[in-house]
């Protein structure tokens, strides 16, 4: 859900010269500045690492529920294909930004599993050599026709959407498609935005962005 977002708005933006979508099925959509490489096994991504430097930024929307899944079944995609190929990126070409979408409760230190793993995953990507930056979306709201492919979520989402409203008014933080797209395409042209309040300038900008930062990005 997140990816289609990100895509829309990558496609839409005139700073991003090119889109390069990996995955194991084609996207649908057609423009001059999309290409596409259909991998049937994306952690083995070796023989094509020529066609992966150049790029300003790789936007890691890939991810999986742990609903009904073994820890072991969902390290294996959330950590170890993420590593496999941020490792990859970093040896090709360690300029780039990695910006991995993670979620809020993130936490290695966490009770739960999904959060274990994927602040495993969060600390592997700290520790490349690229400039990693960690989005932690909480609530957020598809708009533009995207939908989630996860049955449970489109479930959730379906029931949830005529409440958006209702919750935006009481405060609660809710973060579109359409933002989290423009937020990451801003981390790839400029960086984060210092926030002189949170992060004074002889301190090290916080790489770990919640629903409050990417709003920010988002508004320019």
């Amino acid at each position: 859900m997140v990816g289609q977002g990100v895509l829309r708005e990558c496609l839409r933006d005139e700073r991003v010269e090119e889109v390069l979508v990996i995955g194991r099925a084609e996207v649908g959509g057609q423009s001059p500045k999309l290409r596409q490489l259909v991998r049937s096994d994306l952690a083995d991504l070796g023989d094509v690492a020529d066609q992966l430097a150049g790029y300003d930024a790789c936007f890691f929307c890939l991810g999986v529920s742990a609903v009904g899944m073994s820890r072991e079944d969902y390290r294996r995609i959330t950590y170890d294909l993420t590593l496999s190929i941020a490792r990859l990126l970093a040896a090709v070409d360690p300029g780039m930004r990695f910006i991995y979408v993670s979620g809020a409760g993130t936490n290695a230190d966490g009770r739960q599993m999904w959060a274990q793993v994927k602040g495993e995953t969060e600390n592997a990507l700290l520790a490349l050599p690229f400039e990693a930056y960690l989005f932690r979306p909480g609530i957020i709201q598809p708009l533009h026709g995207i939908t989630s492919k996860t049955r449970l979520y489109r479930s959730i989402y379906t029931v949830a959407t005529p409440l958006f409203s209702i919750l935006k008014r009481v405060g609660t933080s809710i973060i579109t498609t359409e933002q989290i797209g423009r937020a990451m395409i801003a981390v790839a042209a400029d960086g984060p935005v210092d926030d002189p309040e949170d992060n004074p300038a002889d301190n090290p900008v916080d790489r770990i962005l919640s629903n409050r930062e990417i709003g920010q990005l988002a508004a320019g």
